[in-house]
C-alpha cells in the first residue's frame, strides 16, 4: 500500500501546473534578473513580477509592495528584527501570543538578550487570543503586535481584521504571520502593516516566501548586498521559486471557495468517525473558526508516538513539523490547557488538496486498529502506580 499523505501543514506536494510553469526557468530561460543589458535577464525579471503580480491578487495587495524572500522564517526575522534597534533609545516593546510560530517566539528572544522587552500573551482554549489582552499589553513604548492568522497546528483562526484595528488606533505596527492561512482562507492585507507567506504551504515550492509592506512602514533589511527587490532582501533573486510561488497563488485563487469547502467536509467525517469509533476521542479547537484541513486531535489513554509507530502507513504529525522529534509536550497544545500527557496524546491531521475520500476511508480505519491495539497494551492505571 503506498503511504498516504495527511501532513499538508507540514508541507504540500508542489501542483502539477506550477511545476510545469516552473521548469523553463531551470533550464531555457536561467537568466539573472538583475542582468539588465540581455534578454536572459529581461524573461526573468518580467517573469518575477508576473509572480509578484499573482501573488498580489491572491491576497489583495499592491505588487510592489511584495518582496520575495526564502520563505516565512526569513520575512518574520526580518520583520521582527527589522522594526526593532535594539541599540537605539526608540521603541523597544514588542507584544505577541505564546502560540505563535517558532520564527515569531525565538526571533524576540533573540531581541530579548538585546534587552528588549517582549510581552508573551495567553490565548484561550482554541488558541485565540483576547482583544482586551492585546489592548492592556499595549504601551507609549511598543513598537509591534505580532499575532498569527492562523495557527499551524490546532488550525484556530484569529479575528485578523478585529485585532489589527485596536493594534491601528495606537498607532503600532501589526505583523500577522499568514503562512497557514494564505490559499486557504481568503486573507487580505487591508487591515495589516506587515503580513508573511510561504510557497511550500499552498502547493508551491519550497525555499521561496514573501513579505508584504503597507507603504510608509520601515523594515531595516537582515541581508545586505546587491540591493536586490529594493533594498530589503538583498541576493540574487530564486526566479524558478518565485515563478512558483506566483503559478501556486494563481491556482490558489481558482480553487479556493471548492477545495476549503471539500476539505470542510472531509475534515468533519475524519473527526465524527473517529469519536464514534473511540469514546473520550477530543477534538482541539473546535469551538471557533479554523482553517478547513485541519484537525488535532487528542487520543485517550497512549501516547502518541506509540501510535505514529503502528501507523507507518499514514503520513502524520505529532505536532508542528519544525518542532516534532523533540519529545516535548507541544507548546502550543500546553497554551491551550491541554495537560503534559494529552500533549504527548495528540496527532495533527491536516488534509490537502490530493487526498481522496477512498484514502480519508483507509485512514480512519487504519487509526481506529492501531489505537485498539495500542490501548490494550498500554499499562492499566493501577499497573503504573
Amino acid at each position: 500500500m503506498d503511504l498516504i499523505y495527511l501532513d499538508y501543514n507540514a508541507t504540500t506536494p508542489v501542483d502539477p501546473a506550477v511545476v510545469a510553469r516552473m521548469t523553463p526557468f531551470f533550464d531555457r530561460h536561467y537568466g539573472n534578473p538583475s542582468s539588465k543589458g540581455h534578454a536572459y535577464g529581461w524573461a526573468a525579471a518580467e517573469a518575477v513580477e508576473v509572480a509578484r503580480e499573482e501573488l498580489a491578487e491572491l491576497i489583495g495587495a499592491d505588487p510592489e509592495r511584495i518582496t520575495f524572500t526564502s520563505g516565512s522564517t526569513e520575512s518574520l526575522n526580518t520583520v521582527i528584527k527589522g522594526v526593532v534597534d535594539p541599540s537605539s533609545r526608540g521603541k523597544r516593546h514588542i507584544v505577541t501570543t505564546i502560540a505563535e510560530h517558532s520564527a515569531v517566539v525565538e526571533s524576540c528572544r533573540s531581541l530579548e538578550r538585546d534587552g528588549v522587552r517582549v510581552t508573551y500573551l495567553p490565548v484561550d482554549a482554541n488558541g485565540l487570543v483576547s482583544r482586551e489582552d492585546i489592548e492592556n499589553a499595549m504601551s507609549e513604548d511598543t513598537v509591534l503586535v505580532a499575532v498569527m492568522w492562523a495557527n499551524n497546528e490546532i488550525g484556530s483562526i484569529h479575528p485578523i481584521e478585529e485585532i489589527a484595528r485596536a493594534v491601528r488606533e495606537r498607532d503600532i505596527l501589526f505583523l500577522t504571520d499568514a503562512t497557514q492561512a494564505v490559499g486557504k482562507v481568503p486573507v487580505s492585507v487591508d487591515s495589516v502593516d506587515l503580513l508573511t507567506c510561504s510557497a511550500h504551504k499552498f502547493y508551491g515550492p519550497k525555499g521561496v516566501g514573501a513579505l508584504w509592506t503597507r507603504p510608509g512602514v520601515r523594515v531595516r533589511p537582515l541581508l545586505h548586498g546587491g540591493s536586490q527587490e529594493d533594498g530589503l532582501r538583498s541576493g540574487t533573486l530564486n526566479v524558478p521559486g518565485i515563478v512558483g510561488i506566483g503559478a501556486a497563488a494563481s491556482v490558489a485563487r481558482n480553487r479556493l471557495e471548492v477545495d476549503a469547502a471539500r476539505h470542510r467536509i472531509q475534515r468533519d467525517r475524519l473527526e465524527n468517525e473517529l469519536q464514534s469509533a473511540i469514546e473520550g476521542l477530543r477534538v482541539n479547537a473546535s469551538g471557533e473558526d479554523r482553517l478547513p484541513q485541519t484537525s488535532s486531535l487528542t487520543f485517550p489513554g497512549v501516547r502518541a508516538a506509540n501510535l505514529l509507530t503502528e501507523l507507518r502507513g499514514l503520513a502524520l504529525s505529532a505536532g508542528s513539523a519544525c518542532a516534532s522529534g523533540s519529545g516535548k509536550p507541544s507548546r502550543v497544545l500546553k497554551a491551550i490547557g491541554l495537560s503534559d500527557s494529552d500533549a504527548l496524546a495528540t496527532i495533527r491531521f491536516s488534509l490537502g488538496r490530493f487526498t481522496t475520500d477512498e484514502q480519508l476511508d483507509t485512514a480512519i480505519t487504519m487509526v481506529v486498529e492501531a489505537y485498539r491495539k495500542v490501548q490494550a497494551a498500554a499499562p492499566s492505571p493501577v499497573a503504573q502506580q
